[in-house]
């Protein structure tokens, strides 16, 4: 073998390149991953358990742009999501409390046309 064949810099170059876990880490972020499976407990051909797994890996951005966003509308992950449940449950207790006064507000303007209306009749 000549000095001219035996190259160890060109066989290094050919080889796969070598990542480190940050860099992994930064490409399955960046492009997200999806690891699916079905667990079947069955006893006797009867099944007694059955548990899915969905597991979606991915940075933020890219869940957002896959259309996946439920942390943001979790109540017990967002505190803008705890904030805005609590601000529809007031509002709709503000509507029910509203409804409930003016019911009480009606039926004591029919009890004092009643009342007047007694009242004259029996002076006539």
């Amino acid at each position: 073998m000549r000095d001219v064949d035996y190259m160890p810099e060109a066989i290094a170059s050919q080889g796969p390149t070598t990542s480190n876990l940050a860099d992994i880490l930064e490409r399955v972020l960046d492009k997200g991953i999806v690891i699916a499976g079905d667990i079947k407990i069955d006893l006797l051909d009867i099944e007694l358990l059955t548990i899915r797994l969905r597991l979606f890996v991915a940075s933020v951005e890219t869940a957002r742009k896959a259309g996946i966003d439920w942390w943001e509308t979790d109540p017990a992950l967002s505190s803008r999501a705890a904030r805005d449940e609590m601000e529809q449950e007031n509002r709709m207790l503000r509507e029910r409390l509203e409804a409930l006064e003016s019911g009480e507000r009606d039926r004591e303007r029919e009890t004092a046309g009643e009342r007047g209306k007694s009242g004259a009749g029996a002076g006539a």
